[in-house]
């Protein structure tokens, strides 16, 4: 835990910190604020409760949308196949930088996931993952685009399934 920890702070970038500086700024402002309103004390208490939902809840939103934001990546399916005679499938994809920066390096993962007939169930097996494998493309100047694959071994699921392709870039 403590290593995940670490290499979480050394990935964050700039504007990280000044996201998260900003969330305890305004965090300081609304308690100061419900102090100063402390003869209204339902409004205080509200002020305070709302202060610390945000000092817990924006850095995870604020953290997500604003790399949705600056990284942001189309990646596309090309072409999916189950190997017959070796229990491996491949996946080739092209990931496209369509965002304002170059990308250091992109984590590009396929999941596997159960297929049917029924929608419903469709919807719960999409949650349900069968199998799932990661690759690393580093140096992505902006614009370009890139061809991968991804080669998933051992892959012994015999039954209908899709893929779901997602990148992670930085």
């Amino acid at each position: 835990m403590k290593h995940k920890f670490i290499a979480f702070m050394d990935s964050l970038i700039l504007y990280d910190y000044i996201l998260f500086g900003f969330i305890f700024l305004l965090f300081f402002l609304f308690i100061v604020v419900a102090l100063l309103l402390r003869a209204k004390p339902r409004f205080s208490l509200f002020l305070v409760i709302f202060s610390f939902l945000f000092l817990f809840i924006a850095p995870f939103v604020g953290y997500i949308q604003m790399h949705k934001y600056l990284f942001k990546n189309e990646i596309t399916l090309v072409k999916q196949k189950k190997l017959q005679f070796t229990q491996a499938a491949i996946i080739w994809g092209k990931l496209k930088n369509i965002s304002q920066r170059d990308f250091q390096s992109c984590k590009i993962t396929a999941i596997f996931y159960k297929v049917s007939k029924n929608k419903y169930k469709n919807y719960i097996y999409s949650f349900k993952q069968i199998q799932k494998m990661s690759i690393i493309k580093e140096d992505i100047a902006q614009g370009s685009e890139i061809d991968f694959k991804i080669i998933v071994e051992p892959f012994t699921y015999a039954k209908a399934y899709n893929v779901k392709l997602k990148a992670d870039c930085k």
